[in-house]
């Protein structure tokens, strides 16, 4: 087949339309037609451009099909008028074909052309069309009918962003809840503010009193114009008011930090009524500088503001005395990527000692001290968490009722939840402390005590040994858990968990197998395990060693067995959990 008048460059298109007995082979699901225009008939590599002719806008919507990468501008289906993008759409990193709709009334009897872009190579590079007409009636997407937050696979006890109306595009279409890297995580009055990207076209923002119950607000800023893109970073309150964005001293401004899509105009937006409402601020950019993720806090001693910002493989640090006026300090920290938290811990409690700690957008960590221009490593880098779904963290400082808590979250960057109206979800928030052991200093990472409120009543086992390869089972209700146990596992031995058909295991000094970053100093005493619908994390020996990770239950059960030797089962404690949305 052809693309009859339509034109193409690049080779993506070439081959012409994908046939009916091509369909199968490439996953294409749902078309409607003989020929599905596709840029993914030779692979993900090739680029290129399909256009059509240009035409006239005679009906009110222009409804088509569409699967494939979700890259907004490189995998794309757009439409143009005058030569420029007034309505775009992407696949959602799925090929199956998915309707949708372009509300075109306001340029009836205009003249107009669509394109089809693949500008990606690599993971879902490419995009897949099918049926573009013209109608008086918009092409519905799917609606999950189930009750909102009690979809079968939506996670209880773990953040995930409810279904809005994301696309500025198109008002009032459906897309997933999809949430990404995690920003300005700040609390303020009682309330724990959590913002996170929806790509780069908005922050999502979420607040909550206890860190276990969240009301999602309306998303905080979009980007400014179509294209010009919201990325990571951070928020403060700005309590002195330096920048003089508030005429009221009561009213602190809650300041916003962001990068545009060119990761070269940094820019702020901020709110005088905690977060409920935001403004761009009029000068922005604030600076142009080729990089992003900026992370931006008070450094006391100084007296003045500090920002680490990513580029060009680096964090670089930055002062300011009021949050508009930027000086880089000229101290760039090498091998370094993305999304920086930064902040100081006390050693093993006491506020006397204390020392500076850097994450990377990856949860790797290192050590050292900080004097307000210049971070000095004293430490090599190791993970935080040593699971598969451990993405950009970031913090929250409780400092104003005085409990001093750090407290860390994590996108758990992974698989789709097919059939569902959202896509990701976050960590269990969890306490940082650094403490001493035999090997140096470590950050242990343990679950806030507010999960304690979710918590049903218990089933306890005391003193259980258990042979090798009999297997143990819990007997529980539900589908969310806590577990906490005590363990002696004989050095031969591995204790094996299966919970809902996933399976980690313990060695007697170690989470797993094959990953030095999972062993523990001496041996495994403890372990909790948090299990929801969609995710499972598991602390050894207080949070010494941490792995999260997402997971689609593939059975019901919770079993416990002891493998080349025995386990003696000293305490453990069952708890099955309430959803936080009920």
């Amino acid at each position: 087949g052809s693309y009859g008048s339509w034109t193409a460059t690049g080779t993506a298109f070439n081959p012409g339309p994908a046939p009916v007995e091509l369909l199968t082979k490439l996953a294409i699901g749902n078309a409607r037609s003989g020929g599905v225009i596709s840029s993914e008939i030779e692979g993900d590599e090739p680029t290129g451009i399909l256009s059509s002719p240009v035409f006239k806008i005679e009906r009110k919507f222009i409804s088509f099909l569409i699967g494939g990468g979700d890259e907004e501008f490189l995998t794309s289906l757009e439409l143009l008028i005058d030569g420029k993008i007034v309505k775009s759409a992407t696949g959602r990193r799925s090929d199956h074909l998915a309707p949708e709709s372009w509300d075109v009334s306001r340029w009836q009897g205009k003249s107009a052309q669509i394109r089809v872009v693949d500008q990606a190579s690599g993971d879902w590079g490419h995009v897949n069309v099918d049926r573009i007409v013209q109608t008086d009636a918009p092409e519905r997407p799917p609606v999950v009918t189930a009750p909102l937050y009690q979809e079968s696979l939506r996670p209880q006890f773990h953040f995930t962003a409810r279904q809005w109306t994301m696309d500025r595009l198109n008002p009032g279409m459906r897309q997933e809840g999809w949430i990404n890297d995690l920003n300005g995580l700040i609390y303020y009055e009682g309330e724990y503010h959590l913002f996170a990207q929806r790509w780069a076209k908005c922050w999502l923002h979420a607040v909550s009193r206890d860190l276990v119950h969240w009301e999602e607000l309306e998303p905080a800023f979009w980007e400014e114009s179509l294209g010009s893109g919201v990325q990571s970073g951070t928020c403060v309150i700005d309590y002195e008011n330096t920048s003089g964005l508030s005429k009221d001293i009561s009213k602190p401004p809650m300041i916003a930090f962001w990068s545009r899509w060119d990761n070269v105009g940094q820019c702020i937006s901020y709110s005088l009524d905690k977060g409920r409402t935001w403004m761009p601020y009029a000068g922005n950019p604030i600076f142009e500088k080729r990089e992003r993720d900026p992370k931006v806090f008070w450094y006391a001693p100084g007296k003045h503001w500090v920002m680490m910002m990513y580029g060009d493989g680096a964090y670089h640090v930055l002062t300011s005395p009021d949050l508009l006026h930027w000086k880089d300090e000229g101290h760039p920290i090498a091998d370094s990527y993305e999304c920086p938290d930064f902040f100081e811990l006390p050693i093993d409690g006491d506020n006397g000692r204390k020392k500076w700690v850097l994450i990377q957008g990856n949860g790797n960590y290192s050590l050292g001290t900080f004097d307000g221009k210049e971070f000095k490593e004293e430490t090599g880098r190791r993970p935080c968490d040593v699971g598969p779904n451990f993405y950009a963290t970031q913090s929250w400082h409780n400092n104003e009722t005085g409990d001093g808590r750090r407290v860390q979250v994590a996108w758990m960057r992974g698989p789709h939840f097919p059939e569902m109206p959202f896509n990701q979800q976050i960590s269990f928030p969890c306490e940082l402390t650094l403490r001493t052991t035999p090997d140096g200093l470590r950050i242990f990472r343990e679950p806030v005590k507010d999960l304690d409120k979710l918590q049903g009543k218990p089933q306890t086992w005391t003193t259980q040994t258990l042979a090798p390869g009999v297997a143990f089972p819990l007997t529980a209700k539900g589908d969310l858990y806590r577990l906490k146990a005590e363990v002696e596992i004989s050095d031969e031995a591995n204790l094996v968990f299966s919970l809902r058909g996933e399976s980690f295991s313990l060695s007697p000094q170690a989470l797993g197998a094959g990953d030095p970053n999972a062993s523990v100093q001496g041996r495994v005493k403890t372990i909790e395990v948090l299990l929801d619908r969609a995710s499972l994390e598991v602390f050894v020996n207080g949070g010494e060693v941490s792995s999260t990770r997402t997971i689609l239950p593939k059975s019901e059960g919770l079993f416990l067995k002891a493998e080349g030797g025995p386990v003696v089962i000293r305490s453990l404690t069952l708890w099955s959990l309430h959803s936080t949305w009920r």
